[in-house]
């Protein structure tokens, strides 16, 4: 009988030195396909994710999530001792992952020259706010601000309310999963031709690639998408509907098959041989008569009978989860999409799972996010550093 897999990943090194949030969870995803990546913090300010929303017992719960599979250490970049010893490690590196402001690294003499000079095999990557070069390259740069100018909140909320900006870090989130693709991209075309070379993302566009044709129909048409609410312009009918349990669904008709289930389901079949009912989008001029249809019905069920009878209609539905519900879906659960994680410092961790499931080297959480430096002296270690060595560095403060 064969061991388990190595998982996709075992081998990659990542030196992770990147803060909130989108390098970071790059980051974290090569960890979960067993990718040894080292989380470099400053020794005198950890990385502001540990501090970052609920602690319990002064641990930062969203630092164990975003800091699983990563080893800790602490070093000081700004000086010679912390650039020569990140030299040493970048040698036998992968991918260094940052997140500085433009010209930060190099004012500290360890740019793209000092790195690839030491390692022409190197892939860097650099995910800031707007990019490398530019106008803004050197604003400080922040997802939220992102999700401002790609014209995600210009569309989001209420027509006759405010822009909205989404209560979590979506273009962050959008970046770190864009920023992996470019690494393994990167790291594919090291295979081909024996260089690294350096991924510049800016956090700006990659949110602005997920919104979708906006900017080809101001092209071609002049037109710029309103904030329809919950509605689209595109599809009818398409929103949230209140059940008589108090409950909410969401409903979406994005192909006309789902769209003709729905009407015949609600009783209003009529609807269908209507001339505007032929696609998505002139349903979606008359949005307000189809949501009448569809929220009188809906509300005349509870939340379990409506998601029943248009399973069974195979209609589209889905309940509005809060993190309560999530967390015991039993969909989430056949997929183990929340799963547990023994931490040494509060014991058993429900959180996500790894991205994807892949069949023949699957990923894992090893191991949640570790204490501050946890793993320094292993890994300077490794580096052929002797005890002394090391206790001459901390009192140098370089770690």
């Amino acid at each position: 009988m064969t061991g388990p897999a190595a998982a996709p990943l075992t081998g990659l090194r990542v030196i992770d030195l990147a803060t909130l949030f989108a390098g970071p969870l790059c980051a974290t995803m090569l960890g979960d396909y067993g990718a040894d990546v080292i989380k470099v913090e400053h020794p005198g300010r950890p990385d502001p994710s540990r501090g970052h929303g609920p602690t319990k017992d002064g641990i930062g719960l969203w630092w164990k999530l975003l800091g699983r599979n990563k080893r800790t250490m602490t070093l000081d970049l700004s000086g010679p001792g912390g650039r020569d010893l990140l030299l040493r490690l970048a040698a036998d590196t992968d991918v260094i992952i940052e997140n500085f402001r433009p010209g930060t690294l190099e004012r500290w003499g360890l740019g793209w020259e000092e790195l690839h000079a030491v390692n022409p095999r190197l892939v860097l990557a650099r995910v800031t706010g707007f990019g490398q070069f530019g106008p803004y390259a050197h604003r400080p740069g922040f997802g939220t601000l992102a999700e401002a100018m790609s014209g995600f909140a210009a569309i989001t909320g209420e027509p006759d309310g405010p822009p909205t900006l989404p209560p979590f870090g979506l273009a962050d989130s959008i970046a770190a999963i864009a920023t992996a693709f470019a690494v393994m991209t990167a790291l594919a075309g090291r295979e081909r031709t024996g260089e690294g070379q350096v991924v510049d993302l800016a956090i700006i566009e990659p949110i602005l690639t997920v919104l979708g044709p906006q900017p080809l129909w101001y092209d071609q048409l002049g037109y710029v998408q309103p904030r329809t609410g919950n509605r689209s312009r595109n599809n009818a009918p398409r929103n949230t509907y209140r059940t008589s349990d108090g409950q909410w669904v969401a409903v979406s008709t994005s192909a006309q098959s789902v769209a003709e289930r729905v009407m015949r389901l609600v009783g209003r079949a009529e609807l269908i041989d209507e001339p505007w009912f032929g696609s998505g989008t002139t349903r979606a001029d008359h949005c307000e008569e189809l949501d009448e249809a569809v929220g009188n019905w809906i509300v005349r069920h509870t939340r379990d009978d409506a998601v029943s009878a248009f399973e069974k209609a195979e209609a589209a539905i889905a309940p509005v989860h809060d993190i309560r519900d999530v967390m015991e879906d039993p969909q989430y659960r056949a997929l183990d999409s929340i799963t547990e994680v023994d931490d040494p410092e509060l014991g058993p961790l429900r959180m996500q799972n790894v991205l994807f499931r892949l069949s023949g080297t699957p990923g894992a959480i090893r191991w949640a996010g570790r204490p501050h430096g946890a793993d320094t002296e292993e890994i300077l270690t490794g580096l052929g550093l002797t005890g002394p060595e090391i206790s001459a560095l901390r009192a140098e403060r370089v770690l």
